[in-house]
Formats: C-alpha cells, sequence, structure tokens
C-alpha cells in the first residue's frame, strides 16, 4: 500500500511538471506601444472571415480584431469614410492576445487630402 501510494506521489509530481512547461496565455502575447497601423473594418476591407461588421487593425501586414474599441466608436461605419469603406491609420497602444489586438489606446490619425 505505501509504494502504491508513492508511485501515485511521484506520478502526481511528474504531471505537475509536466504542466509547468506547457505555455501559458502570456507567452502568445505581444505588447504595442503607440504604433502606426491601418484600421478598417476587418470583413470588409481586410477580408477576415466574421460574422458581422467588426473593427480591426493591421500590425507588421496581419490583421487583428480589435476588442475594447467598436466599429462604430469612430463615427458611422458605413458612412462615406468609415471603416466598412475606407482603410485609415491610427496610433495604437495595447496587446495583441490569442490573435485579437486588445486596444487600451486608438488614436486616428488625419487623412491625407
Amino acid at each position: 500500500m505505501k509504494n502504491l501510494i508513492f508511485s501515485f506521489l511521484i506520478g502526481m509530481c511528474a504531471i505537475g511538471g509536466f504542466a509547468q512547461t506547457v505555455p501559458n496565455q502570456k507567452a502568445s502575447s505581444k505588447l504595442i506601444s503607440t504604433q502606426i497601423v491601418e484600421i478598417a473594418c476587418g470583413e470588409c476591407q481586410f477580408k477576415m472571415k466574421g460574422k458581422d461588421c467588426e473593427l480591426a487593425v493591421k500590425i507588421d501586414g496581419k490583421p487583428y480584431f480589435v476588442d475594447g474599441k467598436g466599429i462604430d466608436d469612430f463615427g458611422d461605419a458605413h458612412g462615406e469614410h468609415g471603416f466598412c469603406n475606407a482603410v485609415s491609420k491610427a496610433e495604437v497602444t495595447g496587446e495583441i492576445v490569442n490573435n485579437r489586438f486588445k486596444a487600451k489606446e486608438i488614436k486616428l490619425l488625419p487623412t491625407k487630402k
């Protein structure tokens, strides 16, 4: 019986050690600090798969849906110059986590005329 308990405890320690080597969610994140990016509707402008018009940013050429800000937070997305009809530039700060951009700040930049 003692050998069985000892074997069980050794096995649990081995499993616990293995669990610590699995990457956690933080390992798959990337901080973004005041970077200039493209911003638009992910579905309409960046051809991302989604269920509805949703705000997205392109960081280093890769599009990410945005959490923390909505597509209509900057005006009518379906207006003439809205995110569904045009790609704009923005300065962003936040974090990429699990292939989504968690926005802390988004500052739209003036469009060139």
